[in-house]
């Protein structure tokens, strides 16, 4: 009795950190599209990753959370530090400068689509019809939303590949990261990934230009900055690991479906972004794939 009692509030007490996440990373997006008018996107993410990992592993080190990571662990850790922090922080980072926070924000959180399609070789899991055919009319609903850039436009869309490659890193990460056991505590391994994945983000930005003048901030942007460290880039990194490594792959995958949804509408509401049909058919078109592939895993 004491153990089902115990396992119920552990399922509460995740699904409230999927509801906190929808919400705390939706508003990130026009959030950091706010904070890039004014700062360089490589200044702008080794910021992030400082003052994210140095927020975690305070907190780990107040709570005597367990952050020692066995040498046996280094390897994968930097596998997943290569694609979630690297790959997901340069991709999107240059990706949102470069196009709406709306359109961006849709197409970074086709994660967990592909997520779903690489758990087949790298978590052993089959790759079912069911699985493709969500595959089928995720990518039907990227092709609404970008075909237009290639016909109007005649060029390459940078920002929506950018984007598509940041959503593919972000994939690999999570599965990389769910095939290990961690020995240290969840905020420990996610302090660890923020504070060596701001090293070469640091050297990066102090190579590519000046230091940016924070003085010279409109209060607009620093509300935005304080926003993105306290919860995206804090309280969104530590309960995005710790829904991964509680629920399966699939389910931790859900806990970003309704992600976009708040990203679109807010930035809308902040930015005043166009939501247009366009978007709002891709919407539903990648929401059905996803929700197709991972509402029903076993299909």
């Amino acid at each position: 009795m004491l153990k089902e009692t115990s396992q119920k509030s552990a399922f509460i007490s995740h699904y409230l950190l999927v509801s906190a996440l929808t919400l705390f990373w939706g508003l990130n997006w026009p959030a950091m599209k706010i904070i890039l008018f004014e700062v360089p996107v490589w200044w702008f993410r080794a910021i992030c990753l400082i003052g994210g990992g140095v927020g975690l592993m305070t907190i780990a080190i107040v709570t005597n959370q367990k952050i020692v990571v066995p040498k046996k662990e280094w390897k994968p850790l930097f596998c997943c530090w290569v694609f979630l922090i690297i790959g997901w922080h340069l991709f999107t980072g240059y990706g949102v400068s470069q196009m709406p926070a709306g359109r961006a924000v849709i197409i970074a959180f086709t994660m967990p689509l592909w997520a779903t399609i690489l758990s087949g070789p790298l978590l052993s899991e089959v790759i079912t019809k069911q699985k493709i055919m969500a595959l089928i009319i995720g990518m039907i609903g990227l092709a609404v939303l970008i075909g237009p850039h290639l016909i109007v436009l005649k060029v390459a869309p940078i920002g929506s590949f950018l984007m598509m490659g940041g959503a593919f890193s972000w994939a690999v990460g999570t599965v990389l990261f769910k095939r290990v056991i961690w020995s240290a505590s969840t905020i420990g391994v996610a302090g660890w990934l923020l504070l060596v994945g701001s090293i070469p983000l640091t050297v990066g930005a102090i190579l590519i230009g000046p230091i940016p003048d924070l003085d010279e901030l409109s209060l607009r942007a620093v509300i935005s900055m304080i926003y993105v460290l306290i919860f995206p880039m804090t309280f969104c990194q530590w309960s995005y690991l710790k829904v991964v490594r509680f629920f399966p792959a699939n389910v931790a995958a859900i806990s970003t479906l309704a992600i976009p949804l708040v990203g679109v509408f807010s930035s809308a509401l902040l930015l005043e972004e166009h939501i247009g049909i366009q978007e709002i058919i891709a919407l539903i078109l990648i929401s059905m794939a996803l929700g197709y592939v991972l509402f029903k895993p076993n299909g």
